[in-house]
């Protein structure tokens, strides 16, 4: 057993500490790990070697996938689960994540499925508390609690359950290694073997994971590197509504999310989620409406904006669901092209409903909103703002523009702002204007 250095951010591994991660540059990073070394490497190939094919002859037909029982975690998962299939689920304590699978288990039970729920953290009486107040009937459920990873192999390959949950990874541990539930070592080496289990008998996994302050599983990141799928649960926590969202998938795209609702029977599907980002349709002083793809759906959502004079010397400049910078620079493009004087001023943007979003098509949408505010006057009734903003002020295209058309007519908005350059069939209630002194002009807020 050699000891070695892993850093928590990026995975790299070193031979020793230093104050600074040689490859990412991220400080402090670098945690003592053991490396399990085994015995030295026979020569020549053996019959558990697998030989070299050809890629044009392997059997490429597509892989059968277990239904969840939920559309949304349906198409977050790209259709189902794969058999064999390792998926690491991600989110702040008290998100849902338990609760999720907990619900997964009973959907998969009720077809007739067998499905195992290792747990490390709570006692079989608390999760027969949970089940009962999720409502939780289905006798194909077996529940396993330990922290013994080799316990859990060795359940899952005497019982060969349809799917297998870990609640959480953090929690358990390997007894042949010397060091504590949770460290770098323990979590390599257990989902390590999670994973050789999960591809030799085709059962696909489910691991829990906590997350750090910063919100990613805990761990080095090596960690997401080893599953196929990692979803994370976003949303704050006092809110009813949660999103769950791939941000890797081996087995489909990770543009999608799943839309849920948090009632007192555990997480229902949202089937219109733009009732959950739009939160009025009256027309407000600093409020626009956007549209965004998310996957293969689009989402209107709404912008709130609010510009006041500063009561420090440094004025605020705070967003939530968006990337911070990217604030900065639109104001710096309201500034330059319209003479807006922004330095005195505190600026606030929120995207409505906790969803997050870095789709460049909110631009528009947000430069309306800002404008909305400092004027005081709301922007016109029924309109929905769709474009990327350059440096120079130029309204850009964006992808699916047609897609997000279609949305906006069918919820009832007439006026449709997109960028001058970008070609539409419909031209009915599209709107396009070339540059932001174009947009100022079309709101009529001189």
């Amino acid at each position: 057993m050699a000891s070695t250095f892993v850093c928590t951010d990026c995975g790299h591994e070193a031979t020793k500490w230093s104050g600074k991660c040689p490859n990412c540059g991220s400080w402090s990073t670098l945690k003592e790990s053991k490396r399990i070394t085994g015995k030295a490497a026979v020569h020549g190939v053996t019959a558990s070697h697998p030989k070299p094919e050809r890629i044009v002859s392997i059997d490429a037909r597509e892989q059968a996938r277990i239904k969840c029982g939920n559309t949304e975690l349906d198409l977050v998962l790209g259709g189902g689960i794969v058999t064999g299939m390792l998926i690491l689920i991600g989110g702040e304590p008290g998100i849902g994540k338990s609760t999720l699978m907990l619900q997964l288990a009973e959907w998969l039970g009720k077809t007739g499925k067998k499905v195992l729920y290792c747990s490390g953290e709570e006692s079989a009486a608390q999760i027969h508390m949970r089940s009962k107040r999720l409502k939780v009937t289905s006798e194909n459920i077996l529940l396993l609690c330990t922290n013994d990873t080799e316990h859990i192999i060795a359940t899952i390959e005497e019982e060969t359950p349809a799917l297998a949950i870990v609640d959480s990874i953090q929690s358990i541990s390997l007894s042949s290694i010397d060091s504590i539930p949770g460290s770098i070592t323990q979590l390599r080496e257990s989902t390590n073997r999670l994973l050789r289990c999960s591809k030799s008998l085709g059962v696909p996994i489910f691991m829990v994971g906590h997350v750090t302050k910063d919100g990613y599983v805990a761990g080095p990141k090596i960690l997401e590197h080893m599953v196929d799928t990692v979803l994370y649960f976003e949303g704050e926590l006092r809110n009813q509504y949660k999103i769950l969202r791939a941000v890797k998938n081996r087995f489909g795209s990770t543009n999608e999310i799943g839309l849920f609702e948090m009632t007192n029977l555990g997480l229902v599907q949202v089937d219109n989620p733009n009732s959950v980002f739009l939160t009025n349709e009256l027309a407000q002083i600093g409020t626009s409406i956007g549209c965004i793809i998310e996957g293969t759906r689009s989402f209107i959502v709404e912008v709130q904006s609010l510009a006041t004079g500063s009561n420090y010397g440094t004025p605020q400049r705070v967003v939530v669901g968006l990337e911070q910078k990217k604030l900065a620079i639109l104001l710096a493009i309201l500034e330059k092209n319209l003479s807006l004087y922004l330095r005195s001023n505190d600026v606030f943007i929120n995207l409505a409903g906790g969803i997050r979003s870095a789709d460049p098509s909110l631009d528009l949408a947000i430069l309306a909103a800002i404008i909305s505010s400092l004027k005081d006057t709301p922007l016109p009734e029924s309109s929905v703002f769709i474009g990327e903003v350059g440096l120079n002020g130029e309204v850009r295209p964006v992808s699916q523009l047609e897609a997000r058309i279609s949305e906006a007519s069918k919820l009832g908005y007439e006026n449709i702002f997109v960028s001058g350059f970008a070609r539409v069939k419909s031209t009915q209630k599209v709107r396009k204007i070339k540059d932001i002194k174009a947009l100022y002009q079309a709101l009529s807020l001189n």
